[in-house]
């Protein structure tokens, strides 16, 4: 007997030994302090300024051409000023592309710097949903936590009713260690826990930019209020806003532009240049020329034709990589929308019905067991029921608000954040 009481005493020492959960943590200012120390974003926005820088670089005119030189007659002396062919020469140049190219270049560039800039937009909203999603996997096990420590007294209640039946030689000292073994049990759940909290917040401190050992806090409760309504107007909303949609329309502008680039270089460019021969004193007489020079497409059928087909091949790839990013998309937005409507129905079946039932199911049976009426085994697979219905709830919880996060990041549009349940 004092065997008995002595193993009750350690069980609930160590179900209720103090757990330095750390101060508290709000989402929004994990999402700040990410957005500005992630290497990822800051690799993604110099990535986005360098394809900004290319845009003025396109349209600019190539380099002019500056040259000078000396000609002189014959190897014994220098006849600079006593025969006329001796001269000193300068020219400059400037090679102008046929009217259209430029801009068309210039064009291509700012089509796929705006790609590149939706692309940054979009790695943003990838790391957003990344923390979110470790952020509510973190508060569902605090939550977790929470509620093996509160059911806890639930397993000591059926503890008493077997020590008293124990004492009084109604039952048997089985029925003890089965409900102290259970409370066991839930300590091998809390650990486990506690160490889910921990690869929690070291993949949370990863994706935020911080040391991996970095103290995290307990997660405050926070809802995305996502508002589906129907499923046809969230793939509306994502057609229209998606950023993986925008980028790739982008990317057929710009193949567009590549493929009218493609067709300009059937005309040829144009080479201006200027000159001037000064030939010394005043014995000969100075000259100047001024020269236009173009290329000719000669070899247009291996060389231009076969890059505008290039061009519209790529054209088609782009404007078939509009409808792939389109149907990945809506599988997305279809399998959220699931999610987040069953998780729904979840919650309500749960809080609704399933919790309360159980638990007047559990006290009815606890009640029978202490009268001789209920087997004590009936009694703890009630109360186990109990705590994996209400474990299934906040884990509904959960998922319902990593699917709001999953849409904001495939649809680009912020969904607005709330306290409490």
């Amino acid at each position: 007997m004092l065997f008995i009481r002595l193993l009750s005493l350690f069980a609930l020492l160590a179900l209720f030994s103090p757990t330095a959960f750390a101060d508290e943590i709000v989402l929004q200012e994990l999402v700040d302090e990410a957005l500005r120390n992630s290497p990822e974003i800051g690799a993604s926005e110099a990535r986005t300024r360098a394809a900004a820088y290319r845009v003025p670089q396109a349209g600019s005119l190539p380099d002019p051409m500056v040259m000078f030189g000396y000609q002189n007659e014959g190897w014994e002396r220098y006849t600079f000023g006593k025969e006329p062919d001796a001269q000193w020469m300068f020219s400059a140049s400037q090679m102008v592309p046929f009217p259209g190219k430029l801009s068309l270049k210039e064009e291509m560039a700012r089509q796929d710097s705006v790609s590149v800039s939706i692309i940054h937009e979009a790695v943003k909203l990838k790391l957003v949903a990344q923390i979110r999603e470790f952020y509510f996997d973190l508060f569902l096990a605090y939550k977790n936590i929470d509620l093996i420590r509160d059911r806890t007294d639930l397993f000591s209640r059926i503890e008493d009713a077997a020590l008293a039946r124990y004492s009084a030689g109604m039952g048997m000292q089985q029925e003890v260690l089965m409900a102290q073994s259970e409370k066991y049990m839930l300590l091998e759940k809390e650990e486990m826990q506690k160490q889910k909290i921990q690869s929690l917040e070291a993949m949370l401190n990863t994706t935020i930019g911080r040391d991996v050992n970095t103290p995290l806090g307990r997660p405050v409760e926070q809802t995305l209020s996502l508002k589906p309504g129907s499923l046809d107007e969230l793939l509306s909303m994502a057609y229209e806003h998606s950023p993986e949609v925008r980028a790739r329309q982008r990317m057929v502008a710009a193949a567009e532009a590549r493929v009218k680039m493609a067709r300009k270089e059937y005309y040829p460019d144009f080479t201006f240049a200027a000159s001037y021969f000064t030939r010394g004193g005043g014995q000969f007489d100075d000259m100047w020329s001024l020269t236009t020079t173009m290329n000719i497409p000669l070899y247009y059928r291996t060389r231009q034709r076969q890059a505008l087909l290039e061009a519209q091949a790529a054209l088609t790839e782009a404007n078939r990589m509009v409808e792939a990013a389109r149907l990945m998309v809506a599988s997305n937005i279809r399998d959220i929308y699931s999610m987040w409507t069953t998780s729904a129905r979840l919650m309500d079946l749960y809080k609704g019905g399933l919790m309360l039932k159980t638990y007047q199911d559990f006290e009815s049976a606890l009640s029978g067991y202490t009268t001789g009426k209920t087997e004590a085994i009936t009694v703890i697979t009630r109360l186990k029921t109990l705590i994996d219905i209400e474990m299934s709830y906040w884990a509904q919880v959960a998922e319902r608000q990593k699917a709001s996060a999953r849409f904001e990041m495939i649809t680009g549009i912020a969904q607005s954040g709330g306290m409490g349940q």
